[in-house]
């Protein structure tokens, strides 16, 4: 089944496409549909996603099989202590026979790149990919080399309290648009992924479900979702108050909102709908801006998290058509 006139999607086309992607993944990633959903959504709107759990639970197996339901080139790199930034981007070679420099690139030329275990490189190495991710572009000896398009880099990461893991620099954090935990499956979802595995890992039979020309134009068209001023302004709402909040310390940027923005659209695209809710933003408060928050050191004693911040932002901002936004313009 092929999607519409690329170059007119429908909200309806899009929707349609990215629950047959949904579908195809959780043929191995089992009870895990928010998890999945998220993921897809960073991709729909260009984003890249960082996956944090605890080893085992699934995240390399769900960036692959997002990758092979899209038909886009994938690379992986393993990220290790001793890998080096070069490592990554790529190196220039002298070639005797030609007598010039020739630039051997790096698995970071791909459309699709997993940083497996991003967390267990060096801030030295773990800093290469900061200028890919912000301007789809590496610069190796002076000599700047676009990346494809698409392109996507999907991390995980082990929780940094395991050994031999460094903390990601808060600069590469906030280029992340969305920050996802799976956790360990229900009793009866371990049983169905047994069963699935008895033989074969149900990864190598997973097809393919789109093209990257469609992906491409899905990530242009959730561009035009109506995001209606008042929902404009209560995303911006919502960031201000992280960075005004006694107990945090950094606030999410200004790139916070955007991501809520982005991801608030490819939200609204994946229920079929033309137009943003605030519902689609509080769905995506979580996932967009925990990750950008840094605790202030006497809340972090006590036990204070990001997510427990976000509850009570969510709870204090107006909602726009709520009860307290009406009473405001009275």
């Amino acid at each position: 089944m092929q999607l519409e006139d690329r170059s007119t999607l429908s909200v309806a086309a899009i929707s349609d496409a990215s629950q047959r992607v949904i579908a195809n993944v959780e043929k191995v990633i089992v009870g895990k549909h928010e998890a999945v959903q998220l993921t897809l959504i960073a991709v729909i709107c260009r984003g890249h996603v960082l996956i944090e759990d605890v080893p085992g639970v699934g995240k390399t197996v769900l960036t692959k099989a997002i990758a092979r339901s899209i038909g886009c080139t994938f690379k992986r790199i393993q990220f290790t202590p001793d890998l080096l930034p070069s490592d990554v981007t790529g190196v220039s070679m002298f070639n005797q026979r030609t007598g010039e420099f020739e630039f051997r690139a790096g698995p970071i030329m791909s459309q699709f790149v997993l940083a497996d275990e991003i967390n267990r490189a060096t801030p030295k190495t773990q800093s290469a990919l900061l200028e890919a991710m912000e301007e789809v572009q590496i610069t190796v000896d002076g000599i700047t080399h676009h990346l494809p398009d698409p392109f996507l880099v999907m991390a995980t990461q082990n929780p940094i309290e395991y050994e031999g893991t460094f903390p990601l620099p808060e600069a590469q954090l906030d280029r992340f648009k969305l920050n996802i935990s799976l956790g360990y499956p229900s009793p009866s979802d371990e049983v169905t992924r047994l069963d699935r595995q008895q033989r074969t890992h149900p990864i190598d039979a997973l097809g393919q479900i789109l093209s990257a020309d469609e992906l491409t134009a899905m990530q242009r068209q959730i561009r035009e979702i109506r995001v209606d001023q008042e929902i404009r302004e209560y995303i911006v709402a919502l960031v201000t108050a992280t960075r005004q909040h006694q107990q945090v310390y950094l606030g999410a940027s200004p790139r916070g909102s955007l991501a809520l923005f982005r991801g608030a659209q490819a939200f609204a695209a994946l229920r079929g709908r033309e137009y943003v809710t605030p519902d689609d933003v509080k769905s995506l408060v979580k996932p967009t801006l925990s990750h950008r928050l840094i605790i202030a050191p006497a809340a972090r004693v006590r036990g204070v998290t990001p997510s427990a911040v976000l509850d009570e932002v969510l709870g204090l901002v107006p909602v726009p058509g709520g009860p307290s936004s009406l009473n405001g313009r009275r």
